[in-house]
């Protein structure tokens, strides 16, 4: 009876060890599982872009908002993975921002790291939202979420949005706010730089 006991003990470990929590571990499947069609094409489009940078520029700021008409921008898709996409976004001299587009819990995030010269975060930084599922392959909203409600007192009713054109000659980047443009950048991802 005791031998038994141990060999049923002894075999459904070994299946749960095997079952579907370590197959997770693993493989990171699990992940990306919730991903909607279009957020897996999204994120699979975004990713052909790693490793290359691009030219920017300001296509539009509201009134009463920072204006970086004239300046330099550029993005670089600088590292990827299954599950992370870090772009740094250079406007002008200043190197604080990176956009990142993460797979966290089966949903697609986008965040934005803000970091002083030193390394060292900004007092204001990671924030942005999860996707709110309605977008196409092609482009992707991303409301705020509850932490970025904490952090900034503007960001009910903020969108951010992240489009390719169809011809994936450009990818802009805007920020909404109660449906009104508030900040808008358009990259020219069909003439990489070297």
């Amino acid at each position: 009876m005791i031998k038994k006991l141990f060999l049923f003990t002894f075999i459904l470990s070994i299946m749960l060890a095997c079952g579907p929590a370590a197959e997770k571990e693993k493989t990171g499947i699990e992940e990306t599982i919730a991903l909607s069609g279009n957020e897996k094409k999204f994120f699979e489009r975004i990713s052909t872009l790693c490793g290359k940078k691009f030219a920017g520029e300001e296509v539009f700021t509201a009134e009463g908002r920072e204006s970086f008409a004239g300046e330099k921008m550029i993005i670089h898709f600088e590292k990827c993975t299954e599950d992370e996409i870090r772009i740094p976004f250079h406007i002008g001299d200043d190197k604080s921002r990176t956009w990142l587009l993460l797979v966290e819990d089966g949903e697609l995030r986008f965040r934005h790291d803000h970091r002083d010269e030193d390394g060292d975060p900004e007092e204001i930084t990671m924030y942005g939202g999860y996707s709110d599922k309605k977008g196409t392959e092609y482009s992707q909203f991303f409301p705020p979420d509850d932490y970025t409600l904490d952090l900034l007192e503007r960001a009910p009713g903020h969108e951010w949005v992240l489009t390719f054109s169809e011809d994936m000659k450009t990818l802009t980047y805007c920020l909404q706010s109660k449906d009104n443009l508030v900040f808008k950048a358009k990259f020219f991802i069909d003439e990489p730089l070297n």
